[in-house]
């Protein structure tokens, strides 16, 4: 099925399988998702819908089917301006300071770490871990972003490269850390970007990836609002508005992948972020996503065997 959305064009694509693992009969609806934010009263929007779906196995959340721009130019080749706020441009002293002394910790060195930033943006990860002593490089498929990197955030041409992680080609066993900072939900195909990333890991080398965490208490309490008013919407992704989510993950998403893919699950932390609620019930619900694990990001670290 083909489909024009404004200046967009989609294929939808029927999936038959969780891309994670494997899993072909244990999926479970858990309703639509309009291609626009949906707000309090989702049934009064016009729009075109998808179906968000579960995998009961491994907890991996997706659309089905699955919307696939006829150019992925339609998504992602926007200004950076206009897909990012203005604060995002400034790189505090504090940016992926968390995740180097993580990784350093993991791998029982501080100096001398080759690394991968897969999906680069405008470069601030590449910079930090720069600044930090890592011999960093970064690939970045969105020609704005990879632009505004090179000529605006001083990354040399050199380390950064102008392609996806699909199509990135690097010596295999060549780095000691790749990090998928806010990407594998972006993919069609995070499995595969994970199963070829690996090839490009040393021994014992660490692959980091954040991502949205499938168990969000506040998707949780969205869907049931939206359900107590009468409807079948859910909150789950965005694959067809920004910022294009199309996967949701568990740790068991990971574990379960793992399995057939010689790597294991060495740490993993959820970060609360945004709630997106009303002032008064933010703080409570932070409270009780810290203590239940339920916040919005999954931050997993992986080790190749």
């Amino acid at each position: 099925l083909k489909l024009l959305l404004g200046t967009m064009s989609y294929s939808f694509k029927i999936i038959d399988r969780c891309n994670m693992c494997g899993n072909t009969k244990g999926i479970s609806i858990l309703g639509k998702r309009l291609n626009t934010s949906q707000g309090k009263k989702p049934a009064s929007k016009t729009g075109i819908a998808t179906t968000i779906v579960k995998c009961k196995n491994c907890h991996l959340i997706f659309s089905n089917p699955q919307p696939i721009p006829q150019n992925l130019f339609d998504h992602y080749g926007v200004p950076p301006e206009s897909y990012w706020q203005g604060h995002y441009f400034q790189i505090e002293s504090d940016c992926f300071q968390h995740e180097i002394r993580t990784v350093q910790q993991i791998i029982g060195k501080t100096r001398g770490i080759v690394a991968l930033d897969i999906g680069a943006g405008i470069g601030k990860t590449v910079v930090a871990m720069q600044r930090a002593g890592f011999e960093a490089y970064g690939i970045e498929p969105s020609v704005p972003f990879y632009e505004y990197a090179v000529n605006k955030m001083g990354i040399c041409s050199e380390r950064l490269i102008l392609a996806s992680a699909e199509t990135a080609f690097f010596p295999d066993a060549y780095f000691d850390f790749v990090t998928f900072g806010a990407v594998l939900e972006h993919l069609y195909d995070p499995s595969q970007a994970i199963v070829r990333a690996l090839t490009w890991l040393k021994h014992g080398g660490i692959l980091h990836a954040e991502v949205p965490s499938s168990q969000w208490l506040v998707n949780k309490i969205a869907n049931l609002y939206y359900r107590l008013i009468g409807t079948d919407y859910v909150a789950n992704l965005s694959p067809m508005h920004s910022p294009f989510h199309l996967y949701e993950f568990s740790v068991d998403s990971f574990r379960e992948h793992s399995k057939a893919h010689r790597y294991e699950v060495a740490f993993f932390e959820y970060f609360v972020c945004q709630t997106y609620l009303p002032k008064i019930l933010d703080k409570p619900l932070r409270t009780i996503m810290n203590m239940t694990k339920t916040g919005m990001q999954l931050s997993i670290w992986l080790r190749k065997k």
